[in-house]
């Protein structure tokens, strides 16, 4: 908000000078220098830094610089003029981050095509030398300049726009889907002497202009293009327009638009003129201009960008007249800038305000500025979540008005490409129901109807938390102060849990979370915001574990074989902080405690009442659980018995592993993955893999499912990367029947019979295997496999219609608009007759009202 109030007062008092001089930083020419070592123009010395903040990126923190894409030019006195009113935003920009240090990314995105950003970078172009990066094409820009928007896209196909015309008009469609997102809605139709729309099945309908519905371009238009063939919808409900893409139209159909469309004309008719020739170019912008739309003339493929993009300025003038700052929440996505395999550091989110021009003598233009916004990572969002109040077993997730997830504990946005992390191609449009799952369709249910509820009243987006709440405990905060000397701490703390807020004031951002808490408790910082109740369950859980590290220590002394291995990077990590994190293995890092993080160990304990226990173990890789070992083992050369101890079910033979299905110790279900990676359709497995093995998830560990491994394949390696491609994927899991403590039977397998007993280990989640190892049933009883297999959809099994919020906010309409801005006069004359549309549109206006 404080941008936005700076960059319109800046432009309110400033007057326009279209002979303007003014240097500015342009980011792709700091620290630039010609053939005789001087500065180039609209570069000089732009001071650099690493900050570890801009993870380690060279930044500028007291300046911002410009950014312009390479298809507009750099001097144009527009350009000038804007650049030097949002020289403004420069101190704006610093004064935010000194308020509040954990602000990444703030910027402006000027209509005129600039981008200023704070903190000032280095503007790569990429391998051609080429800026493709408009800020105008971006979702924040998008979002926060317009209402939700339901789109006619209509193209002509008649015999004389063939060749380049299509080329161009086809440029042009899909320039136009890139502008819309999953707020908005949208249809094709292509015409000659008759209308047909391209996708038959949605025909008089509109489709969700979501990432997966416009991932896939149309490669013409007289094919079925993929992007229109998942959901439909009934529209947003909000700003409505026909996009018109030909080479000239006969008529001005006066008759049709004044039977459907005016005098209120709320369908908004946009003309794009194809082509070098302008016959009939004046009948195309009267369409335009007596339907509150624009006229644009596109004549090559370089055109296509800008005057695509002048649409979106019409349809801002209603929010712009009524001086609406809407706020609007983007998408998760993941910012180049910040790539790394770090997740929590990859998605992101973009927080994002429109900027008006206030001047009376421009008002009912409705001359939209820009935009200002603000990138924000997702895991500084999900530290507002009270953690510990969730149970051991709850998580918090964040999801927008559309049910995509942005932040979630199941939510696998990358994949690996060898040995490369790269972002699923719709990593940002995974639904709730894609990561939610229950054990029963009535449970499902009911979820999904919750789910609807509160996003019927939810905001742009939410903030769900799982499961029950811990008991409060009713403690005194000082009462530990004579049972635990706070100045020399034996304990650590999760550093990423927030317990007090230490970046409010400046003097406290010097502070660790520990060091905080300290001082809070000891009256040192009064002033500090800390979460008592936090802090009190903190303290008393170090009173009462307090003597267990003498206890460890002499476990340790006294034991020689590594049982207590674990324990000792407990106490170690308590003493020695997290110094000694970097030497831990993948498995000793899973066992311990981080902002979203409770280990498996912790989880699968608490849900038992005392008295009980639970084996599992870990492999080096932190796999769990581990896919070749049993817990226990025995199996002498001289005994016909294999003795088995496993957690629920471990490497067992098909033969058995059928029977006790059929007993109904194990019943098989069926377990879906929407966010699966599979090979492409022309790569074929070698062979299946027998009792896949897998890492078994977090969502089922403390659920009693079974997912069979095996020590077969488990430790051969690809020796080729097989190309991946996002897909939805099934396989079969087996939920245990705790009620059948004990079983056996009598397994024919030709000329000999397996004989098997199975036991339930009391008070333990173990089961206790004797089978006989004389009797191969191989051949009789084949594998159990858990190869997962793709879900190959087909048109008439489409997902639905997911539940979804319209955003409240829609400024489609304002009375006192100024329609004249409409487009470029054309002194061509008219001499080429085209064909009868006024058939054409009267088809289109009618199926679409």
């Amino acid at each position: 908000q404080r941008l936005a109030e700076s960059a319109e007062d800046a432009d309110l008092y400033h007057e326009y000078n279209a002979s303007l001089e003014f240097d500015y930083y342009n980011s792709m020419l700091i620290n630039t220098v010609d053939e005789d070592g001087n500065n180039v123009e609209l570069g000089g010395e732009f001071p650099l830094e690493e900050n570890e903040h801009f993870n380690n990126l060279p930044v500028n923190t007291q300046q911002s610089n410009i950014q312009i894409p390479t298809n507009v030019y750099n001097k144009d006195p527009n350009i000038l003029n804007a650049i030097y009113n949002s020289e403004a935003l420069n101190d704006v920009f610093i004064s935010n981050f000194q308020r509040d240090p954990t602000l990444t990314w703030q910027y402006f995105g000027s209509s005129f095509g600039f981008f200023r950003i704070y903190p000032g970078i280095k503007w790569t172009p990429d391998t051609n030398g080429v800026v493709a990066f408009d800020c105008r094409n971006r979702n924040w820009y998008i979002q926060a300049a317009t209402s939700p928007k339901d789109i006619i896209i209509m193209v002509d196909v008649s015999g004389s726009m063939k060749g380049l015309k299509m080329t161009i008009a086809k440029h042009t469609i899909n320039t136009i889907l890139d502008t819309l997102g999953e707020n908005d809605f949208v249809n094709l139709i292509a015409y000659t002497d008759y209308v047909r729309y391209v996708e038959p099945c949605f025909k008089g309908t509109l489709v969700q202009a979501d990432l997966d519905n416009r991932e896939v371009k149309p490669l013409s238009v007289s094919q079925q293009p993929k992007e229109l063939r998942r959901v439909k919808g009934q529209g947003s409900m909000c700003n409505q327009a026909i996009m018109l893409i030909t080479d000239g139209a006969m008529e001005d159909f006066e008759s049709v638009f004044e039977e459907f469309n005016w005098p209120d004309r709320r369908v908004r008719v946009f003309t794009y003129l194809i082509g070098r020739e302008m016959t009939f170019a004046q009948n195309t912008k009267w369409i335009a201009c007596n339907n509150k739309g624009y006229y644009t003339h596109i004549s090559t493929l370089a055109d296509v960008q800008e005057n695509v993009m002048e649409y979106l300025h019409v349809l801002s003038r209603p929010m712009v007249i009524n001086h609406d700052h809407d706020i609007i929440w983007t998408e998760a996505y993941m910012d180049t800038l910040f790539y790394t395999k770090a997740q929590s550091l990859l998605l992101m989110t973009s927080v994002a305000m429109p900027v008006f021009s206030k001047k009376k003598e421009t008002l009912s233009h409705g001359i939209l500025l820009g935009v200002v916004g603000t990138d924000i990572p997702l895991m500084e969002v999900m530290k507002l979540a009270p953690r510990y109040m969730l149970g051991t077993h709850g998580y918090a997730f964040l999801l927008n008005n559309n049910g995509y997830i942005l932040a979630h504990p199941d939510l696998r946005p990358l994949y690996k490409d060898g040995k490369k992390l790269k972002p699923k191609p719709n990593y940002n449009s995974v639904d709730l129901s894609e990561v939610e799952w229950e054990d029963t369709d009535e449970m499902v249910n009911t979820a999904i109807k919750l789910l609807i509820a509160v996003i019927a009243v939810g905001c742009d987006f939410t903030v769900f938390f799982g499961k029950s709440l811990v008991s409060k405990l009713k403690l005194n905060l000082f009462s530990f102060a004579g049972l635990h000397d706070l100045t020399s701490p034996d304990l650590s703390i999760a550093s990423e849990w927030t317990y007090c807020e230490t970046d409010i004031d400046p003097a406290h951002r010097k502070y660790s979370q520990l060091q905080a808490a300290i001082s809070y408790l000891l009256g040192k910082e009064p002033d500090l915001e800390c979460d008592e109740l936090l802090l009190q369950q903190m303290l008393f859980d170090a009173v009462v574990t307090a003597p267990l590290e003498a206890y460890w220590n002499t476990l340790l002394l006294n034991d020689r074989s590594g049982t207590f291995k674990m324990n000792y990077f407990v106490s170690l990590l308590s003493n020695h902080s997290c110094h000694l994190y970097i030497f831990l293995t993948p498995s000793d890092k899973a066992n311990l405690f981080t902002i979203d993080h409770f280990p498996l160990w912790y989880r699968l304990a608490v849900e038992n009442t005392p008295g009980k226990f639970y084996y599992y173990s870990v492999n080096d890789k932190g796999d769990h659980p581990p896919s070749s070992k049993h817990l226990v083992a025995d199996c002498h050369e001289e005994s016909n018995l294999s003795v088995f101890v496993s957690r629920f079910f471990g490497e067992v033979d098909g033969s058995v592993m059928a029977a006790l299905i059929k007993m109904g110790m194990f019943k098989k279900i069926s377990l879906f993955d929407y966010q699966a990676m599979c090979k492409n359709s022309h790569h074929h497995a070698s062979s299946a893999r027998p009792l896949l093995s897998v890492s078994l998830s977090s969502a089922f560990q403390h659920r009693n499912i079974c997912l069979l491994v095996t020590t077969l394949h488990s430790c051969m390696q690809q020796k080729k990367v097989e190309a991946m491609q996002p897909c939805d994927t099934a396989y079969p899991g087996f939920m245990y029947d705790p009620s059948i403590r004990e079983a056996n039977s009598l397994i024919k397998c030709g000329r000999c019979q397996k004989m098997f007993v199975v036991q339930q280990i009391p008070n333990s989640n173990l089961v206790l295997v004797v089978t006989q190892a004389d009797c191969d049933c191989s051949r009789q009883f084949g594998p159990i496999l858990l190869e997962p297999k793709e879900i190959k959809y087909i048109l008439h099994l489409m997902k639905s219609q997911k539940a979804r919020r319209r955003p409240e906010s829609c400024h489609a309409y304002h009375p006192k608009e100024n329609a004249k801005e409409c487009g470029k006069a054309s002194s061509i004359s008219l001499s080429f007759v085209l064909l009868s549309a006024n058939l054409l549109l009267s088809m289109v206006l009618l199926c679409w009202m």
